[in-house]
């Protein structure tokens, strides 16, 4: 069994470019129910029926995992299954008639706008080209409103920079509005840093790390958590609250 999970980890790394996190998050899943099906008699994928995987998220429950690690790992166990029919090593996906725990997702806690000030300030401190990167990084966060693995995946060929607002289109083809006036720090990257952080002149990526290499969602995260630290909030700062926090201030700033 545990060939058929590496063979999926390693489909992922290659031909979906999943991220370490997300594919030992995977493996670690796959792994569990893994042990369970053999401790239950299954020496192969083949061996596993549809009873065998329900008593496994029974136990689950049974247990008592919480529901959105529940549900997590049933999505983890319904895309291996999708590999192994794909791949001829099942007959069918054993999890298409297994519903996904429904899990409620509390309401964001958008930050105070003064402490999303005081956040923005953090960067002010130093006079390093990163530091002006993760300024108009901030605030191209809680302006647009963007998820941070849109922003980090953005081209420099994504924004539109000739009118009032700039056009941000992000990796889904959708159109996101940005008053100038929320943005300030992102045209000064654009004109004096970018081209001093750069490496390669055919580089697309709008925001790099020190290598000119594209920066990555963790990365982003972990500049956050410094920034936040710094300014005390470390335990109210997370990317989710941050991208609702600065909605109002836009709206105020466009009418």
């Amino acid at each position: 069994m545990k060939q058929g999970i590496d063979s999926f980890l390693r489909h992922l790394a290659n031909e979906k470019n999943c991220s370490a996190n997300t594919a030992a998050a995977y493996s670690n899943d796959l792994l569990q129910m893994a042990d369970f099906l053999q401790s239950k008699g299954a020496r192969d994928w083949p061996d596993v029926d549809h009873q065998l995987i329900m008593s496994y998220f029974i136990e689950l429950k049974q247990r008592g995992y919480a529901m959105t690690t529940i549900a997590r790992k049933t999505a983890s166990a319904r895309t291996l299954f999708k590999y192994l029919e794909k791949e001829g090593v099942v007959r069918n996906n054993l999890t298409d008639n297994i519903g996904t725990p429904r899990v409620k997702r509390s309401l964001p806690q958008p930050l105070a706008q003064n402490k999303v000030k005081e956040l923005l300030k953090q960067p002010d401190k130093y006079p390093t080209p990163e530091a002006k990167r993760d300024k108009a990084m901030i605030e191209l966060l809680c302006a647009s409103g963007m998820q941070v693995c849109q922003i980090t995946s953005l081209n420099v060929d994504d924004l539109n920079l000739q009118g009032e607002p700039i056009i941000v289109t992000s990796s889904r083809d959708r159109n996101t509005s940005v008053s100038r006036s929320n943005v300030p720090a992102l045209k000064s990257y654009l004109d004096e840093v970018r081209p001093q952080l750069v490496h390669h002149r055919d580089e697309k990526a709008l925001f790099l790390n020190r290598l000119g290499q594209r920066l990555t969602r963790q990365g982003f995260w972990q500049i956050v958590k410094a920034y936040a630290r710094e300014a005390k909030l470390d335990n109210e700062v997370t990317l989710r609250s941050l991208r609702h926090s600065f909605m109002p201030v836009s709206q105020v700033a466009g009418t």
